[in-house]
């Protein structure tokens, strides 16, 4: 299937690794050019000369916290002057620690509200417009199956990643008369290194194994495994694609089955 990608300009937040790194890794195959940041500069720029590598296609790096309002408009800037647009953007931040009401300090949803939220902000408000001028665009979050069912001990993202989605489904009614497509994406558990942090998290305050961490979340999963990033990126990348041109204002779990709503 063609989807219609080659030539088209993309940024991937938070993409030195995970499902940004596959995100960024999979549309550049697909034939766009590529924008990524993160925070740290070595790691971003060693996956970017991957990509590069392994794609052939051009990959635009910079150094940036997703949480800095005017770094973010300043790397869309810098992205549309060396790029010429900006067609696709796909917004992404690590997430939260894991914790409990009662153990979370007032700090700490301050910190996630910045990470989770505003940083979508920042990108919405610097892409969108741009996207407008051209009657095309994708605007996608990486939220999390949480927004759909609630995870226990993942207080912080149940919360904020749940305002992201109302966010992203009030931009879908506001941008579609442009040609501008705004969709959640809703990863259950994929084998990452912030799962594998999660389980750490979950076997010292449980006393639990690693492992039996891991194997409790298959059994939770009617597909019976864990999902890999680079099947996340492809639903991703067609969601970005001229293919997806009339999906608008889903939020799509990819979970394995793992979210039991009808909806």
């Amino acid at each position: 299937m063609n989807l219609g990608l080659t030539g088209r300009v993309a940024i991937v937040a938070a993409a030195s690794k995970g499902l940004g790194r596959a995100v960024a890794e999979e549309l550049a195959r697909e034939g766009a050019r590529v924008a990524i940041c993160a925070r740290t500069a070595s790691t971003l720029a060693e996956t970017a000369a991957h990509i590069q590598k392994t794609t052939g296609q051009e990959v635009f790096d910079q150094a940036l916290n997703v949480t800095d309002s005017t770094g973010v408009a300043a790397f869309v800037a810098d992205v549309e002057a060396r790029l010429g647009r900006i067609d696709i953007c796909v917004t992404n931040s690590g997430g939260p620690p894991s914790n409990v009401f009662k153990n979370t300090p007032p700090e700490a949803w301050r910190t996630a509200f910045d990470q989770l939220l505003m940083s979508t902000i920042y990108f919405a408000k610097e892409t969108l417009p741009r996207m407008q001028k051209n009657k095309w665009g994708r605007l996608i979050t990486i939220t999390s199956s949480v927004v759909k069912q609630p995870v226990d001990g993942l207080l912080l993202s149940n919360s904020l990643r749940a305002a992201v989605t109302g966010l992203a489904r009030t931009l879908a009614n506001e941008y579609a008369a442009d040609g501008i497509t705004v969709n959640n994406v809703c990863p259950g558990y994929t084998r990452t290194a912030r799962l594998d942090g999660l389980a750490s998290a979950i076997s010292a305050r449980t006393g639990s194994k690693t492992e039996e961490v891991f194997a409790g979340w298959e059994r939770e999963i009617p597909a019976g495994r864990l999902g890999t990033p680079q099947e996340f990126a492809a639903v991703v990348a067609f969601l970005a694609s001229e293919r997806a041109s009339y999906v608008n204002g889903v939020s799509l779990a990819l979970d394995g089955g793992l979210v039991r709503s009808q909806l």
